[in-house]
């Protein structure tokens, strides 16, 4: 498949077939890896991969465990750390070399800061999007009522009836996600690409088992423990947190208050006239940001 200087491959990890579209894999340059979150899919990196491409990067975007077109994989694991693994290995089959980069959204931050803090040396820079990294998020678990409201998708995830009604009317609980996430931007073009990845009741099973492994009963890898606790870390490579102004998934205080934790090393920028989904509402702005960044 192709699409606009974009293909799609597919390699085997971890016991399954991880599907990943690409642009620039016979440049030459340094590996770029892009890793999406919920609801979403790797199409969320469409506007940024040829820009790396045309920076010089071989850039790649997974589409993570259990969403389609990548495989469900057998062994049940749907905690961050085990898409942090796959993301390394897909690194690995690549060539990663010395000068990789990692950049992550929503669950791909989490997934992106394991990765990065198990790797250390696997990645040059380090950027991640709309979840932020240290002890904000977890606070605001606690004493953010707001953020609580926010999240209750999270908790209604947990029970069983979920499975029906996020699939029921062609996953039209996700249509509304994203309406509430990022107000005012049109996502219909979005919604058809990503909507493919988790039609199948198996495919949607398996993206909020990410939530029942993490809040809920879903199954945790006791051997992943010690990786799942660094998906709050701040990656130890230069770092680059972003975060829109008017997210309305995670919202923006609860990324300012990760502020002051942020080290020497690492920086964040509130993106103004943008939501959650900041990489798409301003690509030309979100890609510039992180070009320069990767640049410096």
């Amino acid at each position: 498949m192709s699409h606009g200087g974009i293909t799609r491959h597919s390699v085997s990890v971890n016991g399954f077939d991880l599907s990943y579209l690409a642009a620039g894999l016979d440049n030459g340059g340094p590996l770029a890896v892009c890793v999406h979150g919920f609801p979403d899919s790797a199409h969320t990196w469409r506007h940024l991969l040829p820009r790396l491409t045309d920076a010089g990067y071989r850039a790649v975007a997974p589409f993570l465990r259990g969403y389609a077109p990548s495989g469900v994989p057998a062994d049940g694991r749907f905690q961050t750390a085990a898409s942090a693994l796959d993301v390394l290995e897909l690194r690995a089959s690549l060539g990663g070399g010395a000068d990789a980069v990692i950049i992550g959204h929503d669950w791909g931050a989490p997934i992106t800061h394991i990765a990065a803090s198990h790797a250390p040396d696997a990645w040059r820079k380090v950027v991640s999007m709309a979840v932020p990294p240290g002890n904000a998020v977890g606070a605001a678990f606690i004493g953010n009522l707001a953020q609580i409201k926010r999240s209750w998708y999270m908790f209604f995830f947990q029970h069983p009836l979920s499975d029906l009604v996020v699939g029921a009317n062609d996953l039209a609980f996700i249509d509304m996600l994203w309406a509430d996430w990022s107000p005012g931007y049109d996502a219909r073009e979005d919604l058809a690409l990503l909507k493919p990845s988790l039609r199948d009741a198996a495919n949607l099973q398996a993206a909020l088992g990410f939530y029942r492994a993490t809040l809920g009963a879903g199954y945790n890898d006791p051997a992943l423990q010690s990786m799942q606790e660094k998906g709050s870390a701040i990656p130890p490579q230069s770092y680059l947190y972003l975060h829109g102004r008017t997210d309305g998934c995670m919202g923006v205080e609860v990324a300012e208050s990760a502020r002051g934790e942020l080290p020497a090393h690492a920086r964040m920028e509130i993106v103004d006239g943008a939501g959650h989904f900041l990489h798409l509402e301003r690509p030309d702005a979100v890609n510039q940001i992180i070009l320069d960044f990767l640049k410096a």
